[in-house]
C-alpha cells in the first residue's frame, strides 16, 4: 500500500496573492483512479460534459476569483438541470451568451468546487499545507530545503507513520521550469541524505518526488485549488492580513474538515496538537 503526496503551490510570486501555499491532497493509491472517476462525473454532471477537456482548465485562480462570485450572484440561484444546460451552452459557444448564461456558468463553478472538496472527504484524503507571508525568510539555496517544505514532509511522514504497515509516501510535484525542478530535486535529496531526521523519515518517504504537468493530473488540480483557498480564505494565529476573501468561508471550512491532526511529545516530555495545515514565521 501506498499514499501519493499531490502537490501544487499558490501565490509563490507574491505579487497578487496575500500569501504563498505549498498544499498538498494524499490519495491512497487504491483511491487514486475512483476519485479521478468519481470527479470526472462530478463535472458532467455540474456542467454537462467535462469542463477541464480542451482549452479549459480547472485552475482555482480563474474558476474562483471575485468576478466568479459576482457573476453568480447577479441573479437567484438557478435550478440544477437548467443550470448544467445553460454552463454546457456557455462552454461550447462562447459568443452567443447571455446574462442568464454568464450566472448559470459561474455558478456552477461554485458547485462544483463545494462537490470536489466533498468527494476528496468521502474517499478519506488528507490535505496538507505550509503557509508563508511575504516576509518569510526563505533561505533558498541549491543546498538547502526550505522551512516550509521540512515541515509538510514532516507533517505527511508523521500520517503515514500512524497507518498500519507503515506505507510508502509519494511525492507529486506539479512541474514548473526545469531548473528550478532540478534545484528541488537536489533540496529533497540533501533533506533526506544529509540530515538526521530526513534518514529518518527517508524509511516511509520516497525521497525522489514525480513531476506532471497540471492540467493533465488531476490530483495536482485538487492540490491547486485547496491551495488557493487557503492563502485567500484560511486565516490561522499569526496570519493578520486585510485581504482575506469572506465569500470563501464555505469552502474554508470544507478544506478544515480534510486537515489531519496528531499529538507529539515535544522537548521535556510535553505534548503538542500537530496540524496538517500549518503557517510558518
Amino acid at each position: 500500500m501506498a499514499y501519493i503526496l499531490f502537490l501544487d503551490e499558490s501565490g509563490n510570486d507574491l505579487k497578487m496573492s496575500p500569501y504563498e501555499v505549498t498544499a498538498g491532497v494524499a490519495i491512497e493509491d487504491r483511491n487514486v483512479w475512483p476519485l479521478i472517476r468519481a470527479i470526472h462525473l462530478l463535472e458532467e454532471n455540474i456542467f454537462g460534459r467535462r469542463y477541464s477537456l480542451g482549452d479549459n482548465e480547472l485552475k482555482a485562480k480563474k474558476i474562483l476569483k471575485r468576478k466568479t462570485y459576482r457573476l453568480a450572484a447577479q441573479l437567484p440561484p438557478i435550478e440544477h438541470e437548467e443550470r448544467r444546460q445553460l454552463a454546457k451552452a456557455c462552454l461550447d459557444d462562447g459568443v452567443n451568451i447571455t446574462k442568464r448564461h454568464l450566472t448559470a456558468l459561474a455558478q456552477a463553478k461554485l458547485a462544483f468546487v463545494e462537490g470536489l472538496l466533498e468527494i476528496v472527504g468521502k474517499f478519506r484524503c488528507k490535505a496538507f499545507a505550509s503557509i508563508v507571508s511575504k516576509e518569510f525568510n526563505a533561505n533558498d539555496t541549491p543546498e538547502f530545503l526550505r522551512k516550509d517544505f521540512v515541515y509538510l514532509f514532516e507533517r505527511y511522514y508523521y500520517f503515514l507513520e500512524e497507518k498500519r504497515d507503515e506505507p510508502a509516501g509519494l511525492i507529486v510535484f506539479d512541474e514548473t521550469e526545469k531548473s528550478h525542478s532540478q534545484r528541488l530535486i537536489q533540496q529533497i535529496e540533501n533533506y533526506f541524505k544529509k540530515t538526521t531526521k530526513g534518514r529518518i523519515r527517508s524509511n516511509l518517504l520516497i525521497p525522489e518526488p514525480l513531476f506532471v504537468h497540471s492540467d493533465l493530473t488531476t490530483g495536482v488540480q485538487i492540490a491547486d485549488i485547496i491551495a488557493y483557498i487557503i492563502s485567500w480564505g484560511m486565516r490561522l494565529k499569526g496570519m493578520n492580513d486585510e485581504s482575506k476573501r469572506d465569500e470563501l468561508e464555505h469552502l474554508v471550512e470544507l478544506v478544515k474538515s480534510l486537515r489531519y491532526r496528531t499529538v507529539r511529545e515535544v522537548e521535556m516530555g510535553e505534548n503538542r496538537e500537530i496540524w496538517s495545515i500549518t503557517f510558518v514565521q
